[in-house]
């Protein structure tokens, strides 16, 4: 990893060093206000936070291509965000791909206070715009103490219109390679001191770059909130996104050098990916209700209500699926505070989380992407409840302990229609599992702080796991669970110039579930006994030049981050394959991400954002690897002056810069060697941002 190790220094470098030769010069000159996250019920600083975690505003989302989260989340260590075509996103969180077909498993997506993770254990984040957002908060490591099921972590994403609201009306419009076209409006506005509310809509299309691969998103939100009282609040969300695209398949090592653009190709008596018009069309309502009210001065109550109801339609190689999905959960805490008190301060929480779910689902013959004759039928009912308690006290403004106990339960029950000669019901039940965290924070100084934590993980089968593509239902799938152990430190210089953050943990999971093909290319999953996930995190925040009114650059900020992997299946025997000691599947050994954002003056910015990721293997026998590779992406733009409030943003940016050869989004133990799906090269785009 030459090249990216040199990158990384020399930025680092070229940050930090006009800052240490001026350090006494300028200490005092101007504060930055300190980071903050919205984690554990509160908004709090993040430098005595007793978790690894990190926030993104909107303006780092929106300094990105906003066509996708992928940039702005890859910005964090211990993340990484894979789109295999245009709409098919992946995330993993402290681990890696092997349950991942597509969408998110292992992690637990909040919306502001409303669960986005279904009752199933899925997350649908492809069906957000990015322009919707105004932060999005992470705690990394398993949380299901308080989050419920989840071994990876947690993210909860503000949308825009809650809490903090600036009036503005904007409509963006872009254009780039391979067809695409993007349209955004944001409507927000502070009606009064009790009343806010914002409306986000888009459209976007795109061909893609490989064959069968076009999408096609249309999203309309809402979010309300409405103080009524001093004491009580109001919030409403609502979501609507028709989401469509092509999937065009994995190619062999062969074919991708043969053209990297084909989609899977026809083998024997298997039709191609196009032939078959393989593809994800999601249309889904998402709604949801809280009210937050102070019953005295210390005693806070929190409830929401929310559900979801998604029309899935998934045309493939062997088979043509339908599923109906509809949600339905309820979240409530109680929240017992001190009286903030410098030499002894406290709270506590005590609250249920509890989401049901029902699934129809029906696999058809595909005939050139018409669905034919009824293959499989089944009905399954999911069953998700945590019941969670927290206590927090902090001593003398300084050290913070914290204890959690969350007592998780999961089950299904199903009902096969079809075929005939597999009729039947029957009930899986994940069983009981308390899941407790203990962490704590202590402040050495105002400016460094060191953090430990312990902490349970777990997460059930999601359902599409249980009831996979294969179109069997595995009773005999185990949760997965296991022990994180961490340990961390956070720096800042005086006026946060410097804002450092280092953590180390080593989480030992039990019954990892690993995602296999069979020759058909349709999907099924294991248990993988014992796997050993160890990693160290590192990021660093720079104001290498802070905000001024003259001179060249105005504003410049770096932002970096580096995570080392040691990931290896402990005890992993499948059927006469040992494959014990061999690196865990699809997790590199070096991720490395470098942001650079200038100011200038008119108004003109400039992002640029690296990214390194190592090489890593793609089946469980690590026989086969993806190549490394260095992604660059910039993005510049300047705001026309107008008078008044009208103004116009123009952009231009590019994607691939260095034209790297490379596969985003691989299939993991592909059958018959189908591993790859190439990325495309070097690509462009540009836009205008009307505001008012």
């Amino acid at each position: 990893m030459g090249f990216s190790t040199f990158f990384f220094a020399t930025i680092t470098l070229c940050a930090t060093a006009p800052l240490l030769a001026n350090a006494q010069q300028q200490a005092d000159t101007a504060t930055i206000k300190p980071v903050t996250i919205n984690a554990y019920f509160a908004e709090q600083p993040l430098l005595g936070l007793t978790a690894s975690a990190q926030s993104l505003d909107a303006t780092q989302i929106q300094r990105q291509q906003t066509t996708t989260l992928l940039p702005a989340i890859n910005t964090v260590a211990g993340l990484r965000m894979e789109e295999r075509s245009p709409g098919s996103y992946r995330l993993a969180m402290r681990g890696s791909l092997i349950r991942s077909p597509f969408g998110i498993r292992n992690t637990k997506i909040y919306l502001g206070e409303f669960p986005l993770t279904d009752a199933g254990g899925n997350t649908y984040l492809n069906l957000l715009d990015p322009n919707s957002i105004a932060n999005i908060h992470i705690l990394k490591g398993p949380d299901g103490s308080l989050y419920g099921a989840n071994s990876g972590g947690v993210i909860r994403i503000d949308p825009n219109g809650f809490n903090t609201v600036a009036d503005k009306k904007e409509i963006q419009l872009s254009a780039g390679s391979y067809g695409l076209f993007q349209q955004q409006l944001t409507i927000q506005e502070q009606v009064s001191e009790k009343y806010q509310f914002s409306i986000d809509q888009s459209f976007m299309r795109s061909d893609g770059y490989r064959d069968n691969t076009a999408l096609l998103k249309k999203t309309v939100q809402t979010a309300h909130q409405w103080r009524y009282n001093p004491a009580s609040s109001l919030q409403f969300f609502l979501l609507y996104a028709d989401l469509g695209y092509r999937t065009p398949g994995g190619l062999t090592q062969a074919q991708m050098d043969e053209n990297p653009r084909q989609s899977r190709p026809a083998a024997g008596a298997s039709p191609g990916a196009k032939e078959q018009q393989a593809g994800i069309y999601n249309k889904t309502w998402y709604a949801g209700i809280a009210h937050q009210t102070n019953i005295t001065q210390n005693l806070a109550h929190h409830i929401s209500v929310f559900g979801s109801n998604t029309d899935l339609e998934n045309p493939f190689i062997t088979n043509y699926e339908i599923r109906s999905e509809k949600n339905l959960g309820l979240r409530t805490y109680l929240s017992l505070t001190g009286d903030n008190n410098r030499a002894f301060d406290w709270q506590m929480q005590l609250g249920l989380e509890t989401q049901k779910g029902w699934n129809k689902i029906r696999n058809f013959d595909n005939d050139g992407g018409t669905a034919t004759d009824l293959q499989y039928e089944d009905d399954l009912d999911n069953l998700q409840t945590s019941i969670f308690y927290r206590a927090m006290a902090k001593i003398a403004e300084r050290w913070t302990v914290e204890g959690s106990l969350g007592l998780n339960r999961a089950s299904i029950r199903y009902d096969r229609l079809l075929p005939a000669d597999d009729i039947g019901v029957g009930d899986i039940d994940f069983g009981n599992i308390w899941m407790p965290r203990i962490a704590t924070s202590y402040l050495l100084s105002k400016q460094a702080a060191v953090r430990a934590s312990i902490s349970k993980g777990y997460s059930a089968p999601t359902l599409a796991e249980v009831r996979s593509s294969d179109n069997s239902i595995n009773q005999d799938l185990q949760a997965e669970t296991g022990t994180n152990y961490e340990i961390g430190v956070r720096l800042e210089t005086k006026n946060r110039r410097i804002v450092g953050d280092l953590a180390a943990y080593t989480y030992q999971m039990q019954n990892g579930i690993v995602r296999q093909l069979r020759d058909n290319g349709a999907e099924y999953y294991v248990n993988a006994g014992e796997m050993n996930q160890r990693g160290i995190e590192a990021s660093l925040m720079v104001a290498i030049i802070q905000p001024k009114q003259s001179g060249v650059v105005r504003d410049l900020r770096y932002q970096g981050s580096l995570a080392r992997n040691f990931y290896t299946f402990a005890d992993y025997i499948n059927g006469d394959n040992d494959f014990s000691g061999n690196k865990m599947t699809a997790v590199p050994d070096w991720t490395i991400a470098n942001s650079l954002m200038f100011n200038f003056p008119k108004q003109i910015f400039l992002n640029v954002f690296h990214q390194y990721v190592s090489e890593m293997p793609l089946n469980d026998a690590n026989s086969v690897y993806a190549e490394k590779y260095n992604l660059v992406q910039a993005k510049a733009g300047l705001t026309l002056p107008t008078s008044g409030r009208l103004s116009f943003q123009i952009f231009v940016g590019v994607d691939n810069l260095l034209n790297e050869r490379y596969s985003l989004g691989n299939d993991i133990n592909a059958f018959g060697n189908r591993f790859f799906n190439p990325a495309a090269p070097r690509n462009y785009y540009a836009g205008l941002k009307v505001a008012l």
